[in-house]
């Protein structure tokens, strides 16, 4: 199973951040390769899920089901796609002058050959992991166009 993690600084605080995490509203406009909702259903965040489609070339339809939230702290989601089955965690970490966001995700890849394992280590943990950072990267700009407005 792989691990790859990103983090970023914002100047907000928590509950800031986490208000516009879970707007699944403004996701298209952070989520790297996101193209749009199709569908929220439940009490999101708080349980649920979300099916979402990537943009062409990208990661197909992506589903993402609530396995915990804690309101300030951060929620984990199961997430499915094409190629991957795994576990997404975000956590809002408060900081003096607003908090650190951190997204993780723990990943099993679908097609099991005999050399995947090399493969995930040397062509696909970095690209995901440059993908979680763009993702917070494109969050923290546009947290702070909301400030800013």
């Amino acid at each position: 199973m792989g691990r790859v993690r990103a983090g970023v600084d914002v100047r907000a605080l928590a509950s800031e951040a986490e208000e516009l995490w879970y707007d699944t509203r403004r996701w298209p406009a952070f989520v790297d390769g996101m193209a749009h909702v199709d569908n929220v259903e439940g009490d999101w965040p708080r349980e649920g899920r979300v099916v979402w489609n990537a943009k062409p070339g990208g990661r197909g339809r992506v589903v993402e089901r609530v396995e915990a939230y804690e309101a300030r702290a951060g929620q984990s989601v199961a997430v499915e796609d094409e190629k991957v089955w795994g576990t997404q965690i975000v956590a809002f970490e408060p900081r003096e002058h607003g908090c650190r966001v951190t997204l993780e995700l723990e990943y099993r890849l679908k097609d099991q050959k005999p050399l995947m394992p090399v493969v995930d280590l040397l062509f696909i943990r970095r690209p995901m992991r440059e993908s979680l950072q763009r993702t917070l990267v494109r969050f923290r700009r546009e947290l702070e166009v909301k400030d800013i407005i």
